[in-house]
């Protein structure tokens, strides 16, 4: 019973196993029949939609191709109208071109004819002046060259006399406009830098608390007043003038450091040749700072910056220069005033001019051990200290000794003339003053055709009176020239000399 069990479990898993078998076998064969009618029914759709979807392409195809050849076919219209335009265009103008063409050899035969017509009737003219040509050359027993030649000569001169008398009214009224500007820069210069003048001695005073203190000076047997004139060079006058000693000498930066060793010496009242050579060496210390602070003062004032020490240093050492009495710093500054303001007036390099004029008299603050004119060693010393090419020329130029390259040098010359022609600027000996009178005045005599010459303004001007019947007045011009040349290379002096040359003619006659 238990194996009949068995099989029949085994029989009926077996019968599961077909029926199962065969239940999805069917089960399949239906899905895939229905899957392959809904595949023909979608292919079939798509066939549908695709036919639908090309009908639509191809209207919408041909729509498009109808639009593009509307479009072309419209340009196209509008292109053939334009260039039916051009052609009426063209069409006209060739018309109006060839009636000009026309109207042009209409006028080119007319044109011929008055040629022609010309041509006869120059002829004739050339005929006609042939024969007056003649008949003059006749008259006047001239050829036509020689007659052209009178002709162009004497209009050459009335030409060149025209010209002449042109040229002088515009140097005259040039001169008389430049004369009367300059006067005015100048007086207006002189004005605005009004300065104050001292005639610098050779001596200095120091006044003593006693005459007592003359006798502790001199030292004994003249020791200390040995030791103080060795050690500053500067002589030492004791006389009977009361309360005081005078130093005498020509450099004035000695004689100021024995001045002020000798006051030192004075108010402490040691004297003895040990402390008078530590009073000096402080004096000279003392001078030395003095110097520096003149010269910074003296940039200060003009507003002149940048300056070199070295040449800081040189213009405080022309604090105790002089020329003919005049302080040569003071003149200095005041030429820098001068040519500053002459150079404002006339628009140029006021910072240019001023600095020049500060600098011009340099060369004077060096010592006898340096050779040649102040002017070269001045120009030298700036250049030296990198000063520019115009500062040197300037330097170099301001006696006219080399030639000015700018209008700023023009304006140094004539700003150191000025400060030097200033009454009482410069003073000068009684004699040296006379002799440079009598050799102005035997200059002018020297001349052929002058009856008397006059010296005067201080030696400032020189008029001289020339015989009438031996200098006519364009003599009288010349005359002036020449003697202004020769008082340039024979005479010394400051400033400039005007010359006057007066003729004068009387016709005396009676009535009886």
């Amino acid at each position: 019973m238990g194996y009949l069990y068995i099989i029949t479990g085994i029989i009926g898993i077996i019968l599961g196993v077909g029926c199962g078998y065969f239940i999805r076998k069917y089960l399949a064969e239906a899905k895939i029949a229905s899957a392959e009618e809904a595949a023909k029914k979608i292919v079939k759709e798509a066939e549908e939609k695709s036919q639908s979807l090309k009908k639509e392409k191809i209207l919408e195809a041909k729509e498009e191709v109808h639009r593009l050849r509307s479009e072309f076919e419209k340009e196209t219209k509008e292109r053939r109208q334009e260039l039916q335009k051009l052609e009426r265009r063209m069409l006209q103008k060739e018309e109006a071109l060839d009636k000009k063409t026309s109207f042009l050899e209409k006028k080119e035969e007319e044109f011929k004819g008055k040629e022609a017509e010309t041509a006869a009737v120059q002829e004739k003219l050339d005929q006609v002046y042939k024969q007056q040509l003649t008949e003059l050359e006749k008259i006047s027993g001239m050829s036509s060259e020689e007659a052209k030649d009178l002709l162009l000569t004497r209009v050459r001169e009335e030409i060149q006399h025209e010209i002449a008398q042109m040229i002088k009214d515009i140097e005259s009224q040039a001169r008389e406009d430049a004369e009367k500007k300059a006067r005015d820069i100048i007086t207006q210069a002189i004005q605005r830098c009004a300065a104050d003048h001292v005639s610098e001695s050779t001596v200095s005073v120091v006044n003593l608390p006693n005459d007592e203190m003359k006798g502790r000076i001199i030292g004994r047997e003249g020791r200390n007043i040995r030791t103080l004139e060795t050690l500053t060079g500067i002589d030492l006058i004791i006389d009977d003038t009361p309360e005081a000693v005078i130093l005498s000498g020509f450099d004035p930066i000695r004689r100021e450091v024995a001045r002020i060793a000798l006051e030192k010496l004075i108010s402490d009242g040691r004297i003895h040749p040990a402390r008078i050579e530590e009073m000096v060496d402080k004096a000279q210390q003392e001078v030395d700072v003095q110097v520096r602070e003149e010269g910074e003062q003296a940039a200060f004032e003009v507003g002149v910056h940048n300056l070199h020490p070295e040449l800081i240093k040189m213009l405080g050492r022309l604090r105790f220069r002089t020329s003919y009495g005049q302080n040569v710093l003071k003149h200095s500054i005041e030429v820098a005033h001068l040519a500053g303001i002459m150079a404002s007036e006339l628009g140029l390099d006021v910072k240019m001019a001023k600095r020049a004029g500060l600098l011009h008299d340099l060369g004077k603050a060096l010592d006898h051990e340096t050779e040649g004119p102040h002017v070269v060693n001045g120009a030298e010393l700036v250049k030296k200290h990198r000063e520019s090419a115009e500062i040197t020329n300037a330097v170099a130029a301001h006696h006219g000794d080399f030639e000015p390259q700018t209008m700023e040098a023009v304006l140094i010359q004539a700003a150191d003339a000025i400060s030097a022609a200033r009454p009482g600027a410069r003073r000068e000996t009684l004699e040296a003053y006379i002799k440079r009178l009598e050799k102005l005045e035997e200059i002018a005599d020297s001349f052929d055709g002058v009856e008397k010459a006059y010296a005067i303004q201080a030696g400032r001007e020189i008029r001289i009176m020339v015989k009438p019947e031996k200098i006519d007045d364009l003599a009288a011009t010349k005359v002036a020239r020449d003697i202004v040349k020769k008082i340039e290379g024979e005479l010394e002096y400051p400033g400039q000399i005007k010359v006057t040359v007066i003729r004068e003619t009387r016709a005396v006659e009676y009535a009886r």
